[in-house]
This record gives C-alpha cells, sequence and structure tokens, in this order.
C-alpha cells in the first residue's frame, strides 16, 4: 500500500461527508486507503460514515466504543495504516483535487524530505468565504525556508496546517504520541515524527487543502477561553522541549519556547488583556533571547500597552 490516509472524527456529523469524499475522490497513480475512526460521538457521525462505506472499498471504518479523545484515537488509527506513506486530515478539513498525488510524488522524488505539507485556504464554514492563506498570511513566513527541518518547527511553532501535513512511514509511529499535550496535538506529533525520521519538512506553494473555521473547531474555542489559550501556550512550550531527545541546541529550544509565550503575549494585547499580556511577556525573556528585533521591542515597552500597539501599528 503506498498511502494511508488517517481521520480522526469526533461530533462531526456535519462536516465528515464532505471531508470523506474529497479524500476518496481523489484520482491517483497508486492505491490508497482512507482509514476513519469515529471517537464515540454523542451525535450521528459514524451513521455518516457508515452510509459512505459501502461505495469504497479502501475506506476502513474504525469505532471507538468509548471516548478515548485525540492521543487514543490516532494510537488506533496509526497501528491499522498500512501505507507507506502517512497523511493525517481532520474530519472537518476538505482535501483539494491533486493533494494526494502532488504530495506523494514529492516524496517520491525527494529522499531527504521526511514530511511535506501544503498551502491551505482558510474559510469561514458558515458562508464558505476565504478568511486567509494559513502559511503565506502566518506572521513568521518570512523566518521559514521552502525546506526547513525540526529547528525551524521548534523555533517558529505551527507554521504548517494539520490536514496539510504527508511524511514517511517509520518504526515507531505509536512512540510519536509520547508528548504528554491533550490540546494541542498537531504541533509536539510534527516534532516527534521529525526528530524519529530525520530529514527535512518541505512545502509545496500549491493551494491543496481547505481548512474549516467553525463554532466548534480548535481555533474557535481557543479564542472563546482564555484559560485554554494558556494552557495551550504551555503546551506549545512543553513540545518545544521534545527537542531536546533529538539533540536539537538548548539555545533554539529556549527561543522557540520564548516565542511561543511572545506569541501568547501578542494575542492576549490584541485581545485587551493587560494582565495576561504582561504574564505572557515577561515569561518570553528568559535569558533575554529574543525572537527577533520586533519582540526585544515590545518587552522592553510592556508596562506600556496601548504604547505597544501603536509600536505594532494596531492603533487607529
Amino acid at each position: 500500500m503506498k498511502l494511508s490516509v488517517i481521520v480522526p472524527a469526533y461530533k462531526l456529523a456535519p462536516y465528515i461527508h464532505e471531508c470523506l469524499l474529497s479524500i476518496l475522490a481523489q484520482q491517483t497513480d497508486f492505491d490508497f486507503e482512507v482509514i476513519v475512526c469515529d471517537d464515540a460521538s454523542p451525535d450521528n457521525t459514524y451513521d455518516v460514515i457508515c452510509y459512505l462505506q459501502p461505495a469504497f472499498a479502501n475506506l476502513v471504518v474504525l469505532r471507538n466504543e468509548v471516548n478515548f479523545g485525540l492521543v487514543g484515537t490516532m494510537r488506533r488509527l496509526l497501528e491499522t495504516a498500512k501505507g507507506q506513506y502517512i497523511a493525517y486530515v481532520d474530519g472537518d478539513d476538505i482535501a483539494l483535487p491533486g493533494k494526494l498525488q502532488q504530495q506523494v510524488n514529492y516524496l517520491e522524488l525527494h529522499p531527504d524530505c521526511s514530511m511535506v505539507y501544503h498551502e491551505s485556504e482558510m474559510f469561514d464554514s458558515a458562508t464558505g468565504q476565504r478568511l486567509k492563506w494559513y502559511s503565506r498570511d502566518y506572521y513568521n513566513y518570512h523566518y521559514i525556508p521552502q525546506q526547513a527541518d525540526i529547528t525551524h518547527l521548534i523555533r517558529y511553532t505551527v507554521f504548517l496546517q494539520a490536514s496539510s501535513v504527508m511524511f514517511r512511514r517509520h518504526a515507531s509511529l505509536t512512540q510519536a504520541l509520547q508528548h504528554d499535550c491533550k490540546i494541542i496535538c498537531d504541533f509536539p506529533w510534527h516534532i516527534m515524527n521529525v526528530g524519529l525520521l530525520g530529514g527535512t519538512i518541505d512545502r509545496l506553494d500549491a493551494v491543496l487543502g481547505r481548512y474549516r473555521i467553525h463554532s466548534n473547531s480548535f481555533g474557535a474555542q481557543t479564542q472563546q477561553n482564555h484559560q485554554r489559550r494558556i494552557k495551550v501556550t504551555e503546551e506549545l512550550a512543553s513540545a518545544c522541549r521534545l527537542g531536546k531527545q533529538f539533540g536539537v541546541e538548548e539555545s533554539i529550544i529556549q527561543l522557540g519556547v520564548n516565542h511561543v509565550y511572545f506569541s501568547a503575549a501578542l494575542y492576549f494585547l490584541k485581545a485587551d488583556e493587560a494582565e495576561f499580556f504582561l504574564k505572557m511577556i515577561e515569561l518570553s525573556a528568559v535569558n533575554a533571547q529574543f525572537f527577533d528585533e520586533r519582540h526585544s521591542l515590545v518587552y522592553e515597552q510592556r508596562d506600556q500597552p496601548e504604547q505597544v500597539k501603536q509600536l505594532l501599528g494596531w492603533s487607529s
């Protein structure tokens, strides 16, 4: 089997049909399987999945009898996967035509690449309107080369959208899930996979996926809850520290951790949460290691949030 596409699903009844069809309809010159696992959803997600199964011989359906959570569900998916390559797609996202073929072609032609990702369109689920491009509109995009590595992943965090990733099979697929994160699971998983594989993380600039934003999506839930945003920040910082077991220099890891807190500080500054902003920006300057000049300037002016906004061009 050339490729396994793994799809976790929990309470995604309105979206899982479109997601799975967008993958199953892909035209390729190789065999691939699509493995979807319903994590004991309380809605009719499983029924929607089962409706599709008879029409597609390459659709493998799993169901957890009790809720395992994302990591437990991922373990089942990976234990079932037979492919030489593994692609991940969230059950509410959409694969665009050519996605699977282009990514497999790239991995076949670039043996030093362990993971390849593509550009994704972020869109509003209610209107269908594009919100922005995931990678090229990321505020640190200009720091990230087309051919990156684990140090870039640690320093610049989530510059690759989860459903855009395809990587090579390796002998420790389930070991890569041993990262202790509960909310933000894609970033530490990518670090573990690249650390175990070695090699590069390469970008395709073609838009080959759509990332759905809706009221129950990860990003929406985080924006609605400041304590959740803090927990996500702590998990991102913890994920950066995973690099130590793969020989990443401590100075790079600390830069990554500081960047995570700096990013959270900007988030809270934009939300007019001065107390949280100050807490995060203080945590972002360990060993006086600043992510860039912008970080240094924000830290120096941290006691004057409104002046910082003007510095960043956020004030009208």
